[in-house]
């Protein structure tokens, strides 16, 4: 078994009546009714409304923020008022100006502030407070706050589900159907054909594929779960009736969010396993890790055809940083916990040099498919588009603009028949809304990317806080989105008593908050829970095989794959104005797992296979989740353990009450086969396959629950997906935990603010976290190192000399990346940051590429991203490389999770002399000359000072070239009809609690 049950007085209104201030707007919604009444179908309306009376143990000192608003759904009249006023609906952005307001106010921030930037998080909703109330169905009430935030309580716990359901909907219909649709491989069908939809739903399909019959039966088995997986199966049930009950709502009022009409899509019924779809597009973004072997044993080749097999497989340990001992731990008590490391090099299935090719998942093209085919197949044009003459292509583009010019001028007729007459005229402002995606910024990971880690945690004990009730500052980082991916709610019911987020369609539970006594968090795991096999390729007519047969030889016996096959189709639309296309989404299972790659191996035609142990189990995790929601589970740490210990995706979650802190690190992880090499690739054979290992069950003997990383009561906790535990391994593909990781910047500030003896406070905790959020790591910790080997000599060059006053006045600032004032889109101390951004690919290049060679620096440029600045540029780029994940998304916050300044760090300070912990084996910069290594850096830095802004910080779809602030910037990727104000950057969770108990624990 997976699991182990022991481990001022507001007029109360109708929500969508809440729309418009501006009075132009206003009377423009009058105009036309329809567009004013969206939810008040199945609501009733009351004169006044009685406050929640729940327990709450946080006495006042509990908040949490999300920006940019709760609202997240809104109909055509609002969209198009939108575009033409750019006036918002109401709760739609409230949040976004408290969230960024902190950039200029966490130092000296007191507790009597928090306020100002984060809202209360206390239970219930004060009468003062409530700005509606409604009751879908007997039984349930659903109050929504002064930020919109739905309050829902049920006298049943059936009715206490529904209430979430149509709360859900109501705040993230679009937004969850997105979800579903992407899940089943269907994003293009449902939101139209532009690349950027193209490109997520093949990803997604490659990493999870699965048909109908697979869903459904993920739900099946929950449901056979014990008790606990009835229960889950009977919630999300009662939380669909829900859902359904406002989409029919909606549908009979001709009153439902506008981006339907503009993407020429209907609305219906939510399904069991359309909840298995949205968790399976969850669990790859945010919930897994590993996988990456046949991407680590590239680089291992590279290196050892640089050095030789033995110093060539020094280097590439080193490189690794799998268990380096100078790496920042979340526990740091010395526990040891061993996971991941090689027990031998029994199986292992290396590649024959330059064999590896991606499977091409994209068949059966037509008309804009057709690009996307190429572009998979690495091919730069179709065979039939090849053979047009330039003429025929002309008269193929012209085709298509003709046709996407009638559908769109036939669809825009069609809903300007719904509008107030007085804006009928204007409608064509929402032409080419999702031109650039749907969900645009949602960027699922490809087989060989980096995965995005994201999210942090500060959790303090009582012993370090001025109260003696521990202290925790956490949330999850999930990028920036309008509207967000999360949503906010609080549920009470039988069994049931939380506040906080859950991502849209599957807010049935709180994934993450507060209950009654207790607050939990996560941060991404990130640990390996997934392994690359090779199988041989065969026919099964005994012809000889190629890289493009479909069978394979499992225990000798020639076995076809199963072939997993989605269709789909497009038409221009208002919304996606890509001309009409399809293609089918191909991919082939195996007993070892999905088919990433083809290869050969001594010349036999192989594929390559990941198998993932969460695969056909995105739904278990549910009964983890539905335990964090039960205060008679969660109000000790025990209970916490045993709550975390049921999720299986991978997390690192925390936990704190008024006396007591804990910390688990969830996840479904295999048990390898003695003598082999989890780092690598391996045979797909009985004998290197995970313990116990079940193709038909898909399951597997994973660690014991005492084995994963766990704690209670440690000083303090913290995480920003860094090095867990002692001889807890970083996962395959993960090259990060080093020396030098964003994590330092969380735990250096908490012990520096101990070593002043003082004790903690919410305040200056939150400040701890925000001086982390706008500090720029490479400043914090590589570049004194820098300027050490540079001042090793006086600076004979007065314009080097200058060079290097600037980035020192900086350093000593603090490192940073502030803006001038608030509000200012232009930093402090601008052309040092931009220095160093320029700098630092130069200086890579110049430190590293002649002692790797070009062979090995490729490599490991192409597995681990130079870089990872706020912008997202300035890189090493690799002809023919697929990027991180990481890197995919601009604008994003999040920033300084993967890059070499662990490299740099080991590598100078062995030049320079100092104590290095599993240095390089070799020295690179300068050779290990330190006057050479000098020069090398100086040189590097006059022509990194050379580069102009434009090429520092090019241009995109926000920013023109040159413009550093708006480069850096956060953008709420628009997932709907409206959007927001770039803000400045910060490195922060998403949704953030603070968050200090005074009783219950």
């Amino acid at each position: 078994m997976r699991h182990d049950p022991h481990r001022s007085t507001r007029t109360t209104t109708t929500r969508r009546t809440r729309l418009i201030a501006a009075a132009t707007a206003a009377a423009l919604l009058a105009a036309g009714a329809t567009a004013a009444t969206a939810a008040s179908a199945g609501t009733t309306a009351r004169p006044a409304a009685t406050s929640l009376q729940v327990v709450d143990d946080c006495g006042g000192q509990c908040y949490d923020i999300l920006p940019p608003g709760e609202n997240g759904n809104e109909t055509l009249a609002q969209i198009i008022l939108f575009k033409l006023f750019g006036t918002h609906p109401s709760n739609n952005d409230d949040q976004l100006g408290p969230y960024s307001s902190l950039v200029n106010a966490a130092t000296g921030l007191t507790d009597s502030q928090i306020n100002q930037f984060y809202n209360s998080s206390a239970l219930g909703v004060p009468s003062a407070d409530v700005q509606s109330t409604q009751s879908p169905e007997t039984g349930v009430t659903i109050v929504r706050d002064d930020s919109g935030i739905a309050h829902v309580t049920g006298q049943t716990r059936a009715e206490t589900e529904y209430g979430a359901g149509y709360a859900g909907a109501e705040d993230r219909l679009w937004v969850m159907d997105l979800l579903r649709h992407l899940g089943r491989g269907e994003l293009t069908s449902f939101a139209g054909g532009d690349s950027g939809n193209q490109s997520l739903e093949q990803n997604l399909w490659r990493g999870a594929p699965y048909t109908s019959a697979d869903l459904q039966a993920q739900v099946t088995a929950l449901a056979a779960d014990g008790t606990q997986g009835a229960q889950v199966k009977s919630d999300i049930d009662d939380y669909l009736n829900g859902v359904n009950a406002y989409i029919a709502a909606v549908t009979a009022a001709n009153d439902f969010p506008g981006e339907y009409d503009l993407a020429g899509q209907s609305m219906t019924p939510f399904t069991e396993s359309d909840l298995i779809a949205i968790a399976d597009v969850i669990g790859a973004l945010f919930g897994n890790g590993g996988g990456a072997q046949l991407q680590s044993a590239l680089v291992k080749q590279a290196a050892e055809a640089q050095y030789g097999v033995t110093q060539g497989d020094a280097v590439w340990n080193a490189l690794r940083e799998q268990n380096d001992p100078e790496a920042t731990l979340t526990l740091h008590n010395g526990q040891t916990f061993p996971y991941g490391e090689a027990t031998g090099e029994t199986g292992l299935a290396m590649p024959d040099t330059g064999s590896v090719q991606a499977v091409n998942i994209v068949q059966n093209a037509t008309g804009t498919g057709v690009s996307s085919a190429a572009k998979k197949s690495g091919a730069t044009t179709s065979s039939t588009a090849s053979s047009k003459t330039a003429s025929e292509t002309a008269g193929t583009a012209a085709a298509q603009s003709a046709a996407v010019k009638a559908a769109t001028a036939a669809q825009l007729k069609k809903i300007s028949a719904k509008l107030p007459a007085a804006v009928r005229s204007k409608a064509s402002v929402v032409a080419g809304m999702f031109n650039n995606g749907a969900l645009p910024g949602v960027d699922v990971p490809a087989p060989g990317q980096q995965h995005p880690g994201m999210s942090n945690a500060l959790v303090v004990s009582g012993k370090n806080t001025a109260s003696g009730n521990p202290i925790a500052v956490f949330g999850p980082q999930t990028g920036y989105f309008a509207p967000q991916l999360l949503m906010l709610e609080e549920v009470q019911g039988p069994g049931i008593s939380a506040r906080g987020v859950s991502f849209a369609g599957l807010n049935f539970y709180v994934e993450m908050g507060r209950g009654p006594s207790y607050a939990w968090s996560a941060t991404s795991g990130e640990q390996g829970t997934a392994d690359t096999f090779a199988v041989q390729l065969c026919n099964t007519d005994g012809t000889a095989a190629t890289t493009a047969s479909t069978a394979y030889l499992d225990n000798g016996v020639c076995t076809p794959m199963q072939k997993i096959e989605q269709t789909d189709s497009w038409n221009p639309t208002l919304a996606d104005e890509t001309a009409a296309g399809s293609y089918n989404l191909v991919m082939y299972r195996t007993n070892f797992g999905l088919v990433e790659y083809t290869a050969t191996i001594g010349g036999k035609p192989v594929a390559y296979t990941v198998q993932r142990s969460t695969y056909m189990h995105e739904a278990d995790s549910a009964i983890g989740f539905m335990m964090f929601n039960d205060p008679s589970i969660m109000s000790t740490t025990a209970g916490f353990e045993q709550a975390a210990s049921n999720v299986d995706f991978d997390f690192n979650w925390f936990y704190v009450n008024s006396a007591h802190t804990a910390y688990y690190n969830s996840g479904m992880n295999p048990v390898r086969a003695a003598g082999t090499d989890p780092n690598l690739p391996l045979w797909g054979t009985s004998a290197d396959e995970w313990v116990n290992w079940s193709p038909t069950a898909y399951t597997e003997e994973d660690t014991a629950t005492s084995a994963h990383p766990n704690s209670t009561d440690q000083d303090y906790y913290i995480s920003w997906n860094n090095k867990q535990a002692l001889d807890y391994s970083a996962a395959d593909g993960n090259y990060s935990y080093g020396p030098v990781q964003r994590a330092d910047l969380l735990n250096t500030g908490i012990l520096n603010y101990l070593a002043t003896g003082a004790k903690f406070t919410e305040a200056s905790l939150t400040d701890v976290m925000e001086n982390a959020a706008l500090s720029d790591l490479r400043a914090k910790e590589v570049l004194p190192l820098l300027l050490k080997v540079i001042n090793s000599q006086p600076i004979t060059n007065s314009t080097q000399q200058a060079l290097v006053t600037e980035l020192t006045t900086w350093m000593n600032a603090g490192g940073q990346i502030l803006p001038t004032s608030n509000g200012a889109t232009t930093f402090q101390n601008a052309a040092a940051i931009q220095l160093l951004d320029a700098w630092w690919p130069q200086l890579l290049t110049a430190e590293f590429q002649t002692g790797m060679g070009t062979g090995l620096f490729d490599a490991l440029a192409a597995d681990l991203p130079a870089n990872d600045s706020p912008s997202g540029d300035q890189q090493i780029t690799v002809a023919g490389s697929v990027p991180s994940d990481n890197l995919a998304q601009t604008h994003k916050g999040s920033a300084f999770q993967f890059g070499w300044w662990g490299y740099v760090s080991k590598d100078l300070r062995s030049v320079l002399g100092q104590s290095v912990q599993d240095a390089l084996p070799v020295q690179y910069c300068g050779s290990g000359s330190l006057s050479a290594c000098r020069t090398a850096l100086l040189t590097s830095l006059t022509t990194a000072a050379n580069e102009s802004a434009a090429t520092v910080y090019p241009a995109d779809t926000y920013c023109s070239a040159g413009n550093q602030w708006c480069a850096d910037s956060i953008v709420q990727s628009p997932l709907g009809g409206i959007t927001d104000p770039l803000t400045t950057w910060q490195n922060r969770p998403t949704y953030q609690q603070v968050v200090e108990f005074t009783s219950g624990g």
